[in-house]
């Protein structure tokens, strides 16, 4: 069987256990990626070198938002025309996505070399963790083209059934990563700088094997590496990939919001617990992003197909597979928290407070998982609109606002800003389940309908 056919055709749970583990273990692989710098300079550096990275952060997820909203708008609209077999549509919407990938990042770095000085006070750094902040961010940036460019290659690769080529160039890059780390941070003293230069090199390894294995796509659909941006094409995939650059910008931005409410309440303390709580908190949405990840080249080959009763099956089984999974990681980080803080700091007081921090953000975690789940099916089904609504619901829309009132209004300082993560919880998943509710209404009329014109062409038949 294809890899396409099989989306069409094969056991829904057979088909998403097949997905998503893969991209769990190259979730997995990510986030340990993401968190090897914080280990090394928090154990080497101490306080002032987490704070440093923490302030960095939304850059970074602005880094990986762009690339994510390129590649999974590509890989989207690249599954519907195989879906519709138009190979000529294929070749134009990857064409236009490469190209976009690699402009936007050329400049993105050129903006943060004129102006990342600027960007880091207005995120909140102090005086004191300024110096370490520029010099962390101003070595990973020249190395963020080719992150963009091997999560785009990733996506493609998924769309066409190869979901082992993204844990593969991922596991290459952490490898790396974690060598040249401890050797430069441990072994040569050289703290944030030399953690800077490990994430650089380590990234440019997993575009070198992500390439090597594009090249073999491009030729399999009769294409060279020109590149051209087509207006119509590109602002499709765009406005497609818009709700995946929400969802992970918004980290960014609110991680920013968060460094200058804990900087003006409790200081640098307060935003070095915060950058020790995101990384471990990260790991929570491995199964249900993984999961809701699989899930979307199958959606979307579906819609392109026009097989809305496979559509049914795919939304239920996902979402109880986020669901149930997410409860599981939810109980292993409820009871192993100070053990989990503990890897990448050694002062007690800072892991006794992430410890209460931590539990408080996650306490209704698992209700969640519709939620996330309810952006990648909106994204595949094409639905820009409400794609970024729901995306912007969590986060932007209600948790900042949130935590302003919490820290502002009722004075509430650091704590505010934890209570705020659970009740956002409780209001977006809410607000998710009604929007998926309607949408199964109009998923029922196609079904109708798509059951009646199978009957019709069975008695022409």
């Amino acid at each position: 069987m294809s890899n396409n056919k099989i989306f069409g055709e094969e056991k829904i749970t057979k088909l998403l256990l097949r997905f998503s583990i893969p991209i769990i273990l190259s979730y997995l692989v990510s986030e340990l990626y993401n968190m090897v710098d914080t280990i090394f300079v928090g154990r080497e550096v101490g306080a002032d070198g987490i704070a440093a990275l923490v302030l960095v952060f939304p850059i970074q997820r602005i880094i990986v938002a762009l690339g994510t909203m390129i590649a999974v708008g590509t890989s989207t609209a690249f599954s519907r025309s195989n879906g519709r077999k138009d190979i000529d549509g294929a070749r134009k919407v990857l064409r236009n996505g490469f190209s976009l990938s690699y402009a936007i990042m050329i400049l993105l770095t050129i903006t943060v070399v004129l102006f990342g000085e600027k960007i880091l006070i207005i995120l909140g750094s102090s005086q004191n963790i300024l110096p370490l902040a520029k010099e962390y961010l101003y070595y990973i940036i020249f190395a963020s083209t080719f992150l963009s460019m091997t999560l785009f290659i990733s996506n493609i690769m998924l769309a066409l059934g190869n979901s082992k080529m993204s844990i593969m160039s991922t596991s290459i890059g952490a490898i790396t990563n974690i060598i040249i780390d401890f050797i430069l941070v441990t072994k040569l003293g050289m703290g944030v700088k030399g953690a800077a230069i490990a994430t650089s090199i380590s990234q440019l390894i997993g575009f070198i094997y992500a390439f090597y294995h594009y090249r073999k796509i491009l030729k399999e659909y009769n294409m060279d590496l020109a590149f051209g941006i087509d207006e119509k094409t590109a602002l499709s995939i765009i406005g497609v990939g818009l709700a995946a650059f929400v969802i992970e910008a918004e980290d960014g931005i609110l991680m920013g919001v968060l460094n200058n409410l804990l900087a003006s309440t409790i200081g640098d303390s307060g935003i070095v617990v915060l950058g020790v709580i995101s990384k471990v908190y990260m790991f929570l949405f491995i199964s249900m992003l993984g999961i809701a990840a699989a899930m979307q080249p199958i959606v979307a080959y579906n819609v392109g197909a026009k097989n809305y009763k496979r559509l049914k099956g795919i939304m239920y089984e996902t979402t109880k597979f986020a669901f149930i999974s997410s409860i599981v990681l939810w109980a292993i980080m409820m009871i192993f928290t100070p053990q989990l803080i503990s890897i990448f700091i050694k002062d007690q007081a800072i892991i006794a407070e992430s410890v209460i921090a931590f539990r408080i953000m996650i306490a209704v975690f698992p209700l969640i998982s519709i939620y996330y789940v309810s952006i990648y099916y909106f994204q595949a089904l094409g639905k820009v609109k409400t794609s970024i609504l729901v995306s912007v619901l969590r986060q932007i829309i209600i948790m900042i606002p949130i935590s302003l009132i919490m820290v502002r209004l009722f004075n509430l300082g650091a704590l505010g800003v934890w209570l705020s993560y659970p009740i956002s919880d409780v209001l977006s998943s809410i607000g998710s389940y009604v929007l998926i509710k309607n949408e199964g209404v109009q998923l029922n009329i196609a079904v109708g309908k798509q059951i009646e014109r199978e009957k019709l062409e069975g008695r022409l038949a």
